[in-house]
């Protein structure tokens, strides 16, 4: 016999709340409309899975908050986020569900929700500060500051997030304090900068060469072999570097961006390898709520058309509006941009393999 209490099924979870929370606004206007329940149910739903990421964000940014962070502690950290993007699968999925309620059927008790919207996700804004979008970023509802729209009591919660380190600024933190980067007796960028520039001089010169280029194609790759140079000297000048991030074009500091850059073209190195899953899984947690808000931003259209959503807002053009600038990890889809073939790549010296850790120090280098 088990020595812990019998537990039912039912009261472990909670299913009389759960299964009597579907209250219709239609109903209480004596014209019930039955497509409201799904409306209901779809939403409920989301909001458990929001709370099911808040607490997977929460656990990560617990680890990265320490000052060692070891490879066990990076692993758990992927399989979190692992677990963040399959439930971000389930989101995107979910709006077909939604999508079986027609135009007309959403009508039939439209105006009783004003003037309630998902905007009012209390949640997903907790998501968005967790995960370290900015106020400088973030688009106005109604040119009215987002916390406006919520109850005192959610805008108390959203507020606490305001004053703690987001993900974003504790991985820039930990990439930050990545040891291997430069060493006394080893200058990996210049070695890299080396092979940069041989790279660019192979690459102009199959352009000039080709034959089968016309004057104008030629010219063309020319002025885009020139960006490509452009954007691997900014990275190389720490200078130039922090005028992007002025720019708003860049977020990592240079130093994170360097570490990052590293990671990405040694990941197969058994010890650089959790580091750059992780990395890649922060970029695809960003892809996915990207791809999230481009089919909500279709589905409404589709529901409404033009008309002004029951928030308020533009409805289709609000949404699409926040597609690219509610992104958080840009930096790392630009890695891309500073990688070299693996042929070209310098030769890591044997002491600085030996070095190769996860145990990065708190204290900068």
């Amino acid at each position: 016999m088990s020595k812990y209490p019998p537990v039912y099924y039912a009261d472990y979870l909670q299913l009389d709340s759960i299964l009597n929370a579907q209250k219709l606004k239609s109903s209480e206007y004596g014209s019930p409309a039955h497509d409201e329940f799904l409306f209901i149910i779809v939403h409920q739903v989301y909001e458990l899975w929001f709370r099911q990421i808040i607490h997977e964000i929460d656990s990560i940014n617990e680890i990265f908050s320490k000052d060692n962070i070891d490879e066990k502690n990076i692993g758990t950290a992927v399989s979190r986020l692992e677990r963040i993007t399959e439930i971000q699968k389930l989101l995107i999925e979910q709006l077909r569900v939604l999508e079986t309620m027609t135009p007309l059927d959403f009508l039939d008790f439209r105006d009783y929700l004003i003037p309630a919207s998902g905007f009012q996700s209390f949640q997903f804004r907790l998501i968005e500060n967790k995960l370290g979008l900015s106020d400088e970023k973030r688009i106005q509802y109604n040119n009215v500051d987002y916390l406006n729209t919520l109850d005192e009591r959610h805008r108390e919660v959203i507020m606490k997030t305001v004053n703690e380190p987001s993900l974003f600024e504790l991985v820039e933190k930990w990439l930050e304090r990545t040891p291997f980067i430069r060493r006394v007796d080893y200058d990996f960028w210049q070695s890299y900068r080396e092979s940069v520039e041989e790279m660019l001089r192979k690459d102009r010169e199959i352009i000039v060469t080709n034959p089968s280029l016309t004057e104008e194609k030629r010219k063309l790759q020319l002025r885009q072999h020139e960006i490509t140079s452009e954007n691997f000297h900014t990275l190389l000048d720490e200078g130039k570097y922090n005028e992007l991030c002025k720019e708003g074009k860049r977020r990592f500091s240079h130093k994170a961006m360097l570490a990052a850059v590293f990671i990405n073209l040694y990941r197969d190195e058994p010890i650089l390898h959790q580091p750059f899953r992780f990395l890649n899984l922060l970029a695809e947690v960003d892809e996915l709520f990207t791809e999230w808000r481009y089919r909500h931003a279709l589905m409404v259209q589709r529901m409404i058309g033009s008309k002004i959503g029951t928030g308020g807002s533009s409805g289709h053009q609000y949404l699409m509006s926040t597609i690219d600038k509610h992104r958080i990890f840009t930096d790392l889809f630009n890695l891309s941009t500073y990688l070299i073939p693996r042929s070209q790549l310098p030769a890591l010296p044997e002491g600085l393999i030996r070095e190769l850790g996860f145990e990065f120090s708190s204290h900068r280098q």
